[in-house]
């Protein structure tokens, strides 16, 4: 065993001297140059294109802001301080999140973290009396709009946060960000429970919901469904989602087409990425 773990770490340092000796031996003189340089260590198969990628990614994590990558306040899944476990444990479920904000009076108001595994440890035992959210919500952590990403992520490994409300100029909740969404601008995006796999565009829930990716072609949709959604404007199904909106979505914003209701699921700035659906 030990001899296994020792020759793995030869490698991986052989295969880190090669490439570091390739960059020193070079003396970039800026990030371009360095990030070129690497990028003609993959072509000749001194790194793989998954490393390169993840190289580009952590250096730019080093350019970016929170308010790059937070989820904003108008799409935060948020918990009533003062509401009982039955009013809010149907969005804990839909959301599919593991941590929540608890607020007060306001989104402004942010009294602390819920964690869905707590709420779910009150179910489960079904303990007698009032779930009192305020004894089982942990201490929130505020961060300001234009920390590094690199600085948070420092932050979240030393203190195990997994969640930080994010705060602008003049003390107001402007969003939050989670470790995922650091990790995700380094490795990529991050499969979850709501994930379509990747060679299957619609999957079907037990509940008689669809997961539908944006990118599943219209004519694809079309023969799942049998529906009859015109082609010629956009191919895929999210652009058909995005003009019946107006506006690039949000995170649980919803529209109908036809027949269907879509929920938006995951989306970012440039686009859609994954749909709920259910027929109307």
């Amino acid at each position: 065993m030990n001899e296994d773990r020792s020759e793995g770490g030869s490698h991986s340092r052989t295969w880190l001297d090669r490439v570091l000796s390739a960059v020193l031996s070079a003396e970039p003189k800026s990030r371009d140059e360095l990030i070129d340089m690497l990028r003609d260590a993959e072509d000749r198969n001194l790194v793989d294109a998954d490393v390169l990628y993840m190289i580009e990614g952590a250096l730019a994590v080093a350019d970016l802001q929170v308010r790059d990558i937070m989820v904003p306040r108008t799409q935060m899944v948020t918990v009533d301080s003062e509401a009982e476990p039955e009013a809010f444990i149907d969005s804990v479920i839909n959301s599919g999140h593991s941590r929540f904000p608890v607020i007060g009076a306001d989104r402004d108001d942010v009294e602390g973290i819920l964690l869905a595994k707590d709420l779910l440890a009150h179910f489960a035992v079904q303990e007698a009396g009032r779930f009192n959210i305020k004894d089982a919500m942990r201490p929130a952590v505020f961060v300001p709009e234009a920390k590094r990403l690199n600085v948070l992520l420092r932050e979240f490994r030393a203190s195990r946060n997994h969640m930080a409300i994010v705060v602008d100029e003049y003390g107001g909740v402007a969003g939050l960000v989670t470790i995922e969404d650091v990790l995700e601008q380094i490795v990529g995006e991050i499969d979850d429970e709501h994930d379509v796999e990747e060679e299957r565009y619609i999957k079907e829930r037990k509940d008689g919901e669809f997961l539908v990716k944006a990118l599943t072609p219209i004519e694809d949709f079309n023969e799942f469904f049998a529906t009859d959604y015109s082609d010629e404007e956009f191919a895929t199904i999210g652009g058909l989602v995005v003009k019946s909106l107006g506006h690039l979505p949000g995170r649980g914003e919803i529209t109908r087409l036809g027949g269907f209701e879509f929920e938006i699921l995951r989306a970012d700035k440039r686009r859609v990425h994954v749909l709920r659906m259910r027929r109307v």
